[in-house]
């Protein structure tokens, strides 16, 4: 089994979503001792901006492609060869401003592809990555689980769908910036959510 860990937060140290990130690749790898983990730490390497530069690249056929779109688009097309490679997709997604980071966002656009991750079909969008699994593990500062303010979950599971990883488990920390015992609260929160996210893991 592969697993691809990725870091969300702008953060290089301190930022509570790779915590939560870490701790479901250390579960993961303790049922799976064979596992292997790779990490892409999205604040010490961010992906490149997905600008007009990359929709030039990525929508103009290969091969009429000019030499920098090339090279744009095979930066984009590295990325999905990694998350393709994965069996297992592991996210730390903090919560800025009710959404996710721009790093994050950046990492999403590159990897979302018509013909790649993804394609157009008479019924509708199809996902190209099937029979994988994700876990996503949010950290939040407020109390945001199933309000409306909860912009994520649905995202996430909309857009994992939409690529096609329709096995996704959800763990939440939340609480994080409410004093000492919220915080303590909302990992053990998320411990036992990530619990049960194994279990049903290793039932199915």
């Amino acid at each position: 089994m592969k697993i691809l860990q990725v870091n969300g937060s702008a953060r290089t140290q301190g930022a509570h979503s790779t915590t939560i990130a870490h701790r479901i690749s250390q579960r993961l790898l303790q049922e799976q001792p064979h596992a292997q983990l790779e990490v892409l730490d999205l604040s010490t390497h961010p992906v490149p901006v997905f600008d007009d530069n990359a929709i030039q690249a990525l929508f103009t056929p290969a091969n009429a492609r000019s030499t920098a779109q090339q090279q744009r688009a095979a930066q984009s097309l590295a990325l999905v060869e990694q998350l393709r490679n994965a069996d297992v997709l592991v996210l730390g997604v903090p919560m800025y401003n009710f959404g996710i980071s721009s790093q994050l966002k950046d990492w999403i656009d590159n990897v979302s592809i018509n013909q790649e991750t993804f394609r157009y079909t008479p019924n509708g969008p199809e996902g190209l990555l099937k029979n994988k699994r994700a876990l996503v593990g949010f950290a939040r500062g407020g109390l945001y689980r199933g309000t409306e303010a909860d912009t994520q979950t649905p995202y996430f599971k909309a857009w994992l769908k939409f690529i096609g990883i329709e096995d996704v488990q959800f763990i939440y920390a939340e609480g994080l910036n409410m004093g000492e015992e919220a915080n303590a609260a909302g990992f053990a929160t998320a411990e036992q959510d990530l619990n049960s996210a194994l279990e049903r893991f290793q039932t199915t």
